[in-house]
């Protein structure tokens, strides 16, 4: 029996020429133009045979470009993160899989990034069908180096701990794949370790940018709305062996498209000079608008909140 694809941008089988998020289980509404034309090459011809009963036979060919990510192996590590802890929960990638049967059955492109919306001050999360406020001093995680990063503090500096350089802030999306879990509850309260460990003990150069976590307290837990979703999320103070510790967050709620999959959003912050206002966190979570979601302002002047469940994300 073969397993059904990974979540991610498939050719859309009822239509070829635009692409269709498959979230895993399903086609959801999501498509989008192909980011790159696939261009067809035809090959030198070869000298024709000829023969009794045999009609000039002619070969055609069609290859598909390769779309191709290289390799950060000097590059920024966000908050000393490995860009890879997500719990044992996979994400959309670029890689073979093997297809869920027929020719309904899509076949990997390449993973979601965050993408401009035309709005500065707001980003798109293509995989999960949401956008993003940017506060002050944020800026879009595309091309940062860090896997499904959404949102990162702009600047960078050294690490408290082994060599390294860090960022104040990172916001990291994905969609939780490899579960039968849905309860957004126990899904936050299961991500909250690897979330902070991921981040603020050893990465995966085998470093401990703020010289591993020595201990975390429960800064807040409780239902918040996210998007008009009833979610969850779990808040931990972080101590390190180095510098001033951090902030991080555990975010989950139903997507507002396909299945209703579970999201999982991250929140890291430097709790020093470094890191941004713990205050932005809230404002981000305020924030989260379903893609293509006409009303993209805010209740107030700090990011507004469409209220709903547990609204208030202050400790508890």
């Amino acid at each position: 029996m073969s397993s059904s694809p990974p979540p991610g941008w498939y050719r859309d089988p009822s239509y070829p020429l635009t692409e269709r998020w498959w979230d895993g289980t399903a086609w959801t509404d999501h498509r989008r133009q192909p980011e790159q034309p696939v261009p067809p090459v035809v090959p030198a011809q070869a000298p024709a045979r000829r023969g009794p009963g045999r009609a000039k036979a002619v070969a055609l060919a069609a290859v598909g470009a390769v779309l191709g990510a290289g390799a950060v192996t000097g590059g920024v590590l966000l908050l000393g993160g490995d860009g890879d802890g997500d719990g044992g929960r996979e994400t959309a990638g670029a890689t073979t899989s093997p297809t869920a049967g027929g020719d309904d059955s899509p076949s990997p492109t390449k993973p979601a990034t965050a993408s401009p919306t035309g709005d500065p001050t707001r980003v798109t999360d293509d995989l999960n069908g949401i956008t993003f406020p940017v506060p002050d001093g944020w800026e879009s995680g595309d091309g940062s180096g860090e896997d499904d990063a959404v949102l990162v503090t702009d600047g960078t500096f050294d690490c408290p701990g082994e060599g390294a350089v860090c960022r104040g802030g990172v916001v990291v999306s994905r969609t939780v794949t490899g579960s039968d879990e849905t309860s957004p509850k126990t899904l936050a309260e299961n991500d909250i370790e690897d979330a902070a460990n991921d981040v603020f003990d050893r990465n995966v150069l085998d470093r401990q940018p703020y010289d591993g976590v020595t201990g975390h307290e429960v800064a807040g837990s409780g239902s918040v709305a996210v998007a008009g979703r009833a979610g969850y999320y779990v808040r931990w103070r972080v101590t390190t062996g180095a510098g001033s510790g951090g902030w991080v967050q555990s975010l989950v709620f139903p997507s507002t498209s396909g299945s209703e999959a579970p999201v999982l959003v991250r929140f890291a912050l430097d709790a020093g000079d470094e890191g941004p206002p713990l205050a932005d966190i809230d404002e981000i979570v305020e924030g989260i608008r379903p893609a293509g979601d006409a009303d993209t302002g805010t209740g107030d002047d700090t990011g507004g909140s469409t209220g709903g469940v547990g609204s208030s994300l202050g400790p508890s």
